[in-house]
């Protein structure tokens, strides 16, 4: 048997467990920080007299970062391994953060802001991947939900410290309370196995079998000494990864052609929809006549609704499959949107709010598993992380159009003009993946 067969073969297991524990909980620092930006930007625009434009460029400079650092960490992950991408791509999120705090003037947190995008857009690609590939194929979509699921706790944490830190001891104190617990996660992630699958490509096959007799032996499992170390029957010791370009080309030859377009639509309009509402949530509670703290506190409900979406799709995804899931969070997703657009009074906004939570945020963890299935192993990390670099150019713009729209319509009218893009966006990406998306449940990686 191969190491990708005797994954699939595995129970979850207890190392299995600390992994995606272990992986979550760097995932879980990332989220807080970007959670916390959509405070700061409105904590920053208030004590440093920012324009809009300016408060757009902050949160579009991170995600210039990430788009930077998704596509230069595939394409390293898949040289140097998962592990090692998502330990140091954390090392150097967590100094971003920590400066960002302890910046000056406003060029100075634009740059910060940028390193931590970095730093969080390279570990997010390879950290799914190597979930994905150390998950047996009966649990691999849900384990890989249950990774993003992390991303919710980073939310509701960082909507706390936006509620209780921010109008106490400022927006300083945000970034400085995010930056020191990451920097121990990343620590912790040394502690973490490298992805056997992507050892086994490499050639390593005694390293791939130790840490999958490991596991074996944790569920009880004995495998008889000539099945132990079997490299997979098609593949040599795998090539060097390819360069930038080269890997573009790889993805969309005709083998990957489907898969690429299909993914590059479904990252791009999902971080277009999501950052084009998440980052300015505040903003827009603020404009809708909520104070800042009242704006804050109605966040922090809202996030509390991403936690029941993250387990719906993940109880979904291994029952029904990726494609029927993803197509109903996205229609999910843009009713929401469209409701929230046009609600009417307090308990609507919050309720629809919560709505656009849930749906949304169970349509990233379906997005984070879909992605790695698409692609064999040589080029998985590079797939991975091209689509969520991708992706993040919708994060980017998303943004910039809040002020346009705003500026063009006046607020009441530019609040629901933003929405009714977004729910355009949503519908467009469910249509996408209905018709074109395929099928990966129970599929072997390899």
């Amino acid at each position: 048997m191969s190491i990708s067969q005797r994954i699939d073969a595995l129970p979850m297991t207890k190392s299995m467990r600390k992994i995606l524990l272990l992986t979550g909980i760097g995932w879980l620092f990332d989220a807080m920080d970007q959670g916390m930006v959509s405070g700061v930007i409105a904590s920053v625009g208030a004590d440093w007299t920012l324009t809009t434009v300016q408060l757009s460029w902050l949160g579009s400079a991170g995600i210039l970062g990430m788009i930077l650092g998704a596509a230069l960490s595939g394409i390293a992950s898949d040289r140097w391994g998962r592990r090692t991408v998502i330990v140091w791509t954390l090392v150097l999120f967590s100094i971003g953060s920590a400066l960002s705090g302890l910046a000056i003037n406003y060029w100075m947190l634009l740059f910060c802001r940028f390193i931590t995008g970095f730093g969080l857009g390279g570990e997010l690609p390879a950290a799914s991947t190597l979930i994905s590939e150390i998950s047996p194929k009966a649990k691999r979509g849900r384990n890989v939900v249950i990774l993003e699921s992390f991303w919710a706790w980073g939310w509701i944490a960082a909507a706390l410290i936006a509620y209780l830190a921010i109008p106490q001891f400022g927006w300083r104190a945000a970034f400085l309370i995010g930056a020191v617990p990451a920097f121990f996660a990343a620590i912790l992630r040394f502690a973490i196995p490298e992805s056997p699958r992507f050892l086994e490509r490499q050639g390593r096959h005694v390293e791939a079998d130790s840490i999958v007799s490991g596991m074996e032996r944790e569920a009880g499992i004995i495998v008889s000494e000539e099945d132990e170390v079997v490299p997979e029957a098609s593949s040599s010791p795998a090539p060097k990864a390819t360069g930038l370009f080269k890997s573009i080309s790889s993805l969309w030859s005709r083998r990957h052609l489907r898969a690429t377009a299909v993914l590059w639509v479904l990252w791009f309009g999902i971080n277009f929809g999501y950052y084009g509402f998440v980052l300015w949530t505040p903003s827009f509670l603020v404009a809708q006549g909520f104070n800042l703290v009242r704006s804050f506190e109605f966040t922090l409900i809202m996030c509390l609704a991403q936690l029941p979406g993250y387990l719906v799709a993940a109880v979904l995804i291994e029952k029904i499959g990726r494609k029927p899931v993803l197509t109903l969070f996205f229609a999910g997703t843009a009713l929401a949107a469209w409701l929230f657009g046009h609600a009417g009074s307090t308990a609507e906004v919050l309720g629809f709010g919560c709505l656009l939570y849930f749906f949304a945020l169970g349509a990233w963890g379906c997005v984070y598993s879909y992605t790695p299935e698409l692609y064999p192993a040589e080029v998985r990390g590079a797939g991975t992380g091209w689509a969520a670099a991708f992706g993040r150019i919708g994060a980017f713009i998303a943004p910039m159009i809040v002020p346009v729209l705003y500026s063009f319509y006046g607020a009441e009218q530019g609040f629901i003009a933003v929405f009714v893009v977004l729910t355009f966006v949503f519908v467009a990406v469910a249509v996408v993946v209905a018709i074109f998306g395929i099928e990966t449940k129970g599929r072997a990686l390899e």
